[in-house]
């Protein structure tokens, strides 16, 4: 299947970045190679892209689609929170990080990786096909407890332990073995009341699984604490994310930043002696166009947050 993704706020995204020919730049989540495209457009032959990806097809896909450009290109089977092997590749401080947060479209949409709940497939929801832990073994092996509070804490699913009690009741005749199975589960365990409005029901368990699977925020705390500290004087970080989870610790970590000081709020003055090593680039998210979402409906719950290194 080819490799389809529609780069989510990429004017934004670039204009965010202010890419400089020579600069050297890391799309810590190449996908496809959308945000990526718009990057190396950007780059002269003096200028470098480090593409990162935890997933081989993206990799492959996002190689084969920025081979027409002459700056230096990077690609690396890792992790966006891998800092070091990041700060490695790259030789000195970079010019711009871009994190592109959540699942692709082309992993939505690629059936038998078992993201999505619009197709019936294997148990999988793996990012990187080589790690061991699938959706398979965390719907059939979790005890009901921690069912319920992943369903509940990664989905903010109000119906969590009903839904982990059916899960658990399911198995106990024959394991879960395709998300089709899951999604009838997950159907009758939510009255049909509630069913009736709001995303489909299957929707915030869906997120939740594959967030335990990918291990997704404990990635994203470590990489939004230390990616700022490889930029540049002037570099700048920019993270779409996709869901409150994601967008209340990249907002955290960057009031962190913006805020260091450690001193007792009745201090009348700082004597911790932190100061701010980053600013604001916007002063609040941004957000989708109404002409964006027209044609990416996807993107309805995007948000971009930038810092710059000072």
């Amino acid at each position: 299947m080819e490799f389809k993704h529609v780069p989510v706020l990429y004017d934004e995204v670039m204009e965010a970045l202010n890419v400089r020919a020579d600069g050297i730049y890391v799309d810590g989540t190449v996908g496809g190679g959308g945000h990526s495209s718009g990057i190396c457009e950007r780059l002269s032959e003096q200028g470098t892209l480090i593409a990162v990806d935890r997933d081989w097809a993206a990799l492959g896909a996002a190689e084969e689609r920025l081979a027409e450009y002459k700056c230096t290109k990077k690609f690396i089977h890792a992790n966006y929170s891998d800092v070091d092997e990041i700060a490695n590749s790259a030789g000195s401080k970079v010019h711009g990080i871009l994190l592109d947060l959540g699942v692709s479209s082309f992993q939505l949409d690629t059936a038998e990786r078992g993201f999505s709940y619009m197709h019936d497939a294997p148990m999988d929801m793996r990012m990187n096909e080589d790690d061991a832990l699938t959706a398979y073994e965390v719907v059939n092996g979790y005890s009901e407890k921690d069912l319920t509070r992943i369903i509940r804490d990664y989905g903010e699913e109000n119906w969590a332990s009903r839904i982990a009690k059916f899960i658990v009741d399911a198995r106990k005749d024959e394991p879960i073995a395709t998300t089709g199975q899951l999604v009838e589960i997950i159907k009758a365990a939510i009255p049909a009341k509630a069913r009736r409005t709001g995303p489909h029901p299957a929707k915030r368990t869906f997120q939740a699984i594959r967030i335990e699977v990918n291990a997704e925020l404990d990635h994203l705390k470590k990489a939004v604490e230390q990616l700022p500290d490889i930029l540049a004087p002037g570099g700048r970080i920019a993270i779409i994310t996709f869901h409150s989870l994601e967008d209340r610790i990249v907002k955290s970590a960057f009031d962190k930043r913006l805020n260091p000081c450690t001193c007792p709020k009745e201090f009348p003055v700082c004597v911790c002696g932190k100061v701010a090593d980053v600013k604001k680039v916007t002063r609040k998210a941004i957000e989708p166009s109404e002409e964006e979402l027209e044609v990416n409906p996807r993107a309805r719950s995007a948000k971009l947050r930038v810092l710059e290194k000072l």
